[in-house]
């Protein structure tokens, strides 16, 4: 991949228009540094921080790279404003908001010279984030891994849509781990991607080896997306995901839900490595992912997968 500047290239100052996922429990500081060593856009995600811990992470970032690095802020979780305040403590310079309204701390980190994406799974939201005055946007199809929209609008049919709604840079994510994927994103309208299930799988991710071997052994069918009635979230199917399915076929009962969520599920499965009683967050692109590598590695493949990439002469 030719190393001109793009509108995402620009915006973050980085050499690819490849940002890693702020994934919880996966997107530390090792895997954030090494992102960026590589060229591209490394974020650390603050959803399955403590706000001491966060920071930490965020000060060994800086500490392993000189390069351009980002901090992913769910909105729908705890100590929003404890977190908001470290990220302008520490002096980060990009933020990539979700799960919420782009226009709560937009503008706060903006007047910080804080570069604002925000992550949406419709043209709707996205043109709401365009009204908000965010720096960027992602939109993000159904396929992805993780909390994600309810409308289960596909990468393919969500990209052109939101290209002719929005003039912001677009950034594309949900079923992008090859580079001929991410062409086809851009070909699609998109200025860069947002990768996250390919990094879950690298040295260099802060999730249990158990859970990275996982990765590498699913196949198409093996994650639905699920929790509408909260929020919807892409898991394994393994024995967690069952509990769930009984909750559903004896009546929805949304209390329930909330009961089998509350134990701390998802660091049990994806951090600690129970491959069974676990809550499991991947991208149906999973099953196109067969080893665990390195972070140099995976750019390296990405770069030459894209230019070896070709549209066939019609």
């Amino acid at each position: 991949m030719k190393t001109g500047q793009n509108r995402i290239t620009e915006l973050f100052n980085i050499q690819y228009p490849i940002i890693q996922a702020g994934m919880i429990w996966h997107s530390g500081w090792k895997l954030a540094s090494a992102v960026s060593n590589c060229g591209g856009l490394g974020i650390i995600g603050a959803g399955s921080m403590y706000p001491d811990i966060l920071r930490e992470n965020i000060q060994k970032c800086k500490m392993a790279t000189d390069k351009p690095f980002g901090v992913n802020v769910p909105m729908l979780y705890p100590n929003l404003e404890e977190i908001i305040q470290i990220i302008l403590e520490e002096g980060v310079k990009i933020v990539f908001t979700s799960a919420g309204n782009p226009k709560t701390y937009t503008e706060t980190l903006q007047k910080e010279g804080i570069k604002v994406a925000h992550v949406v799974s419709s043209t709707k939201f996205a043109v709401k984030c365009e009204e908000a005055g965010v720096d960027a946007v992602v939109a993000e199809g159904f396929e992805a891994g993780g909390h994600n929209g309810r409308d289960e609008t596909t990468t393919f049919c969500l990209i052109p849509n939101v290209k002719n709604h929005i003039s912001k840079p677009l950034i594309a994510a949900g079923g992008i781990a090859l580079g001929s994927q991410m062409k086809a994103a851009m070909i699609l309208g998109a200025d860069g991607v947002q990768i996250g299930s390919r990094f879950a799988a690298t040295v260099e991710a802060s999730a249990h080896e158990n859970w990275k071997k996982k990765i590498t052994e699913l196949n198409e069918g093996d994650t639905h997306l699920t929790l509408k009635e909260l929020a919807p979230v892409r898991m394994v199917k393994n024995k967690f995901f069952g509990e769930l399915e009984d909750i559903y076929q004896s009546g929805r009962d949304k209390e329930a839900l909330i009961a089998s969520l509350g134990r701390a599920r998802a660091k049990r499965g994806m951090f600690e490595g129970d491959m069974e009683d676990g809550e499991l967050e991947i991208g149906q692109v999973s099953a196109l992912i067969n080893d665990i590598l390195p972070v140099e590695t995976v750019f390296n493949n990405l770069l030459k997968e894209f230019e070896e990439a070709k549209v066939p002469a019609l």
